[in-house]
């Protein structure tokens, strides 16, 4: 999406290579022209909507670690049965390829990797959580038999963190509580 300056800024290059040909039109009408080429009705259209979409800062928008497993079964029993994440993709060049998924639950996203050079095990992903009490009675009601996860009070909030099968660590943490 382009933001109003860089609509003018095409007004401008547009009314430059026009007038090079010897077509001279006012700066309105090759402001029209652009408004009309990027699909609106006219420039005051135009330039409302694109102030509204074009973003004022740098604004990361979330972050999906790519994690390292070797067994397609042991991780789905891990991140899915246990932790309670749903599948959102899966890939594989062939079938006897290795496997690259994503997986998310409640705004959270997991990319998961059979491939050698996506990631190396004994990564740790810190995980921002809000009601973490809540995580921490829903796992420990699964009663997974290879983790118990425990809350711990640390200065920068409420943690609990899980190991999954492959040595990753997911350091999910409540902040300021």
């Amino acid at each position: 999406m382009f933001s109003p300056d860089q609509a003018k800024s095409m007004a401008k290059k547009l009314r430059d290579a026009l007038a090079a040909e010897g077509n001279d039109i006012p700066h309105a009408k090759a402001l029209e022209l652009v408004a009309k080429s990027l699909g609106f009705s006219d420039w005051n259209t135009a330039t409302a909507t694109l102030t509204k979409a074009a973003p004022k800062n740098i604004e990361f928008t979330g972050c999906s670690p790519i994690l390292r497993f070797f067994d397609e079964a042991k991780a789905r029993e891990f991140y899915c049965d246990f932790l309670g994440f749903k599948v959102e993709f899966e890939h594989r060049h062939t079938a006897d390829l290795p496997l690259y998924m994503a997986v998310q639950r409640d705004g959270l996203q997991l990319h998961l990797s059979e491939h050698h050079n996506d990631a190396s095990p004994g990564s740790n992903a810190f995980i921002p959580t809000k009601n973490l009490r809540a995580l921490h009675r829903e796992l420990s009601d699964r009663e997974y038999s290879f983790n118990h996860p425990a809350l711990e009070k640390l200065p920068w909030g409420l943690q609990m963190q899980v190991h999954d099968p492959f040595g990753n660590r997911l350091r999910f943490c409540e902040q300021g509580s």
